[in-house]
């Protein structure tokens, strides 16, 4: 059973909306962030990028940043950017990009959900991110990016969704500067949200697409202030935390691409050779570039050269129920990235960068051009690898998804009292 809770959101006013919505926190360099808010004092980022606001040498994890958090979210409330709703509402969020659409409800789910399983992760997470983001949360008293995420695909939902929009005017509908479209309505109709909220009890598991290290640091700040709160009932806010749930089929994974900084101490032919043991290697002539089409399939950008790699056969084991094992990631790691390249921890080594796929196979060329030694290009995982992997408890490797479009933050907050 899935438990969403309909709450009272603290969101910026209709005509500010545009310029509080934000890239969450983590696609985003402080510097990137510093140059979007010269001409915005509105941004959101001045909350969760705190450090923005602080001298540029301060560390990031600094307490300063976190007290700074939380002073600029008092600060958008005092000034009126940022209004609290009246009554728990559910709220629709829909994006699109290019011709691509998703659409889904806002809401809170339950940290015991989270404990007891049926919100289910498919990475594993890093101690000194989530205390990270267990400090911005506290210091903030408040879930301030929304968690990301998928259920299978309920009709019933759907529809009632769909009718709402139909029916009802958007209070947001606004186009950001990377040309993705936000609309949000309002469901605030007692009788709407209970349907919904009772059609959510009869779905097993709600599944993390994006966002792991701010889901286990919701939970543990709730945690904490159950501790602090002995006497607690379970239907206090800090049992909850912001999420944005989405029906599976709407989803779009995008590639996460590889780049090796050297061929640890390998000649170009050396290593071809090492690649050829395990993949089928085919030169490939057009000028865009390798953009994998199937599973098991990858580019390579070498020597200013694009190669098409095929796994052979004799190295894939069809019949495996090993699903980790035969994610394209694995193959990579486990075929090139640790034997050849020497590349064991990919998590750690600052040999390896990781390229959203939102950047083309031309953001890996400028990467080897620039100084990398060879990029590699990947077929995305898919939607219902990650719901079988999770549905197995098991975890796969290290940006292995990138969703897009990206959540905004700042569009609606949840205040944990």
């Amino acid at each position: 059973m899935a438990l969403l809770r309909a709450f009272k959101a603290l969101r910026p006013i209709q005509k500010l909306a545009s310029k509080v919505a934000a890239l969450p926190y983590d696609v985003i360099s402080s510097e990137e962030a510093r140059r979007k808010v010269v001409k915005n004092p509105y941004s959101f980022l001045h909350v969760d990028k705190a450090e923005i606001d602080l001298p540029r040498d301060i560390d990031l994890y600094d307490e300063k940043v976190y007290i700074k958090a939380g002073e600029n979210l008092k600060n958008m409330i005092k000034n009126g950017t940022l209004i609290k709703d009246e009554e728990a509402n559910l709220y629709i969020y829909r994006q699109i990009m290019d011709s691509h659409i998703q659409t889904g409800l806002v809401g809170c789910v339950s940290i015991d959900d989270y404990i007891d399983g049926n919100i289910k992760k498919h990475e594993d997470t890093r101690e000194d991110k989530e205390e990270d983001r267990i400090n911005h949360v506290r210091y903030c008293n408040a879930n301030t990016g929304p968690i990301f995420l998928a259920y299978k695909e309920k009709a019933d939902i759907s529809v009632i969704i769909e009718k709402w929009t139909m029916k009802h005017k958007p209070v947001y509908d606004f186009i950001a500067s990377d040309g993705i479209k936000h609309t949000l309505w309002v469901i605030d109709d007692s009788e709407t949200i209970g349907l919904l909220t009772e059609h959510f009890k009869s779905i097993d598991s709600l599944y993390i697409a994006d966002g792991h290290h701010r889901t286990a640091s919701a939970v543990e700040v709730g945690k904490m202030k159950r501790a602090e709160n002995p006497d607690y009932s379970g239907d206090e806010e800090f049992n909850f935390f912001l999420g944005v749930v989405f029906p599976h089929s709407d989803l779009k994974i995008m590639d996460y691409n590889r780049v090796v900084k050297d061929l640890n101490n390998h000649t170009i032919e050396d290593f071809l050779n090492k690649v050829g043991h395990s993949f089928d290697i085919e030169i490939y002539e057009e000028s865009e570039g390798y953009k994998p089409i199937k599973k098991h399939d990858f580019g390579m950008f070498l020597g200013n050269k694009w190669y098409k790699l095929s796994l052979k056969e004799d190295f894939y084991d069809a019949d495996s129920d090993n699903l980790v094992e035969n994610l394209d990631v694995s193959i990579l790691q486990n075929k090139i990235l640790s034997p050849i390249l020497g590349i064991k921890d990919p998590r750690n080594d600052s040999r390896i960068d990781f390229v959203g796929g939102i950047r083309g196979l031309v953001e890996l060329e400028k990467k080897v051009k620039e100084g990398a030694a060879v990029a590699f290009s990947m077929y995305p995982t898919t939607i219902d690898d990650i719901m079988s992997i999770a549905d197995e408890d098991r975890t796969m490797p290290p940006k292995s998804t990138w969703f897009e479009p990206k959540l905004r933050s700042g569009l609606f907050i949840h205040e944990l009292d």
